[in-house]
């Protein structure tokens, strides 16, 4: 993991750097004018896809040993995933397997990492790192900067810190899995706020659903909440994973419940 981090700071420094410069003087001029940047991310990101077809042997300004690094990186991470969908289903009563068939779709899971650095943030007051959203698809597994702090997660309508930890792992629930396990686990809003000082990095994992993998609650789940008539009237829609993200990428900083109703009622029409 710290040659993973220290390739991915070397990577920023040397490639990503100057682009956000360009930016951010751009974002500050304007938020100091008086036009509102709170739609905007303090944030330089750039994304390898793993699954179900790499494309880090097309990105430019990787070396030979950055590719082969993130190749063996990818590989204990997807490892690392379905492990922890299995351990969920034998959490939740399900049959071994489940999770992992229910994101196969025709072509298997899609699968791959976001590298984010969140430079420092001279006005903070003016611009978020990341705004607040859900994820959207299935288990996240992140890797966040062990010395610069910014992560928080909503609980009970509070915001709060997620202390960085050096080889820590955060695992998080998107959308997905709280639709295939009837609510029984939640996607969790969360945000990465900006800082005056320091560089934060995070290195994102998302092992998602196929994207014609068809999405539903668990029958086994829905069953068994039968006698709740709160959870059994709380059912999430059926619908393609594709379709929802086609949703979500133009209401990601939104809540996700009318998300969810919105699927309903497409499903209701179609």
């Amino acid at each position: 993991m710290d040659e993973v981090e220290r390739l991915n700071k070397a990577h920023y420094t040397s490639c990503r750097e100057p682009k956000f410069q360009e930016f951010a003087a751009r974002t500050l001029e304007a938020g100091e004018k008086g036009a509102d940047v709170k739609d905007v991310d303090w944030e330089s990101t750039f994304f390898v896809r793993h699954l179900p077809a790499s494309n880090i042997a097309d990105l430019p300004d990787l070396d030979d040993h950055y590719r082969q690094v993130m190749k063996q990186f990818a590989s204990e991470i997807q490892k690392l995933s379905e492990k922890l969908l299995e351990l969920l289903c034998e959490n939740l009563g399900l049959e071994q397997g489940y999770l992992k068939q229910a994101f196969a779709g025709s072509n298997g899971p899609t699968f791959g990492t976001k590298v984010s650095a969140y430079p420092p943030c001279p006005r903070p007051d003016l611009v978020d790192g990341l705004r607040a959203h859900t994820d959207a698809g299935g288990i996240i597994l992140l890797f966040q900067d062990d010395q610069v702090s910014g992560l928080q997660l909503l609980k009970d309508g509070e915001w709060v810190d997620v202390p960085p930890v050096r080889h820590a792992i955060v695992v998080n629930v998107g959308d997905q899995l709280e639709v295939i396990t009837n609510g029984r686990y939640k996607s969790v809003m969360h945000r990465v706020l900006t800082r005056p000082d320091g560089n934060r990095m995070s290195i994102a994992s998302f092992y998602n659903p196929g994207a014609d993998a068809v999405i539903f609650p668990a029958p086994a789940l829905v069953a068994a909440a039968a006698d709740d008539e709160e959870r059994a009237e709380a059912a999430y829609p059926r619908f393609v994973f594709e379709d929802y993200m086609n949703l979500y990428v133009r209401h990601k900083f939104e809540a996700k419940e009318p998300r969810f109703e919105a699927m309903k009622s497409a499903i209701a029409t179609a």
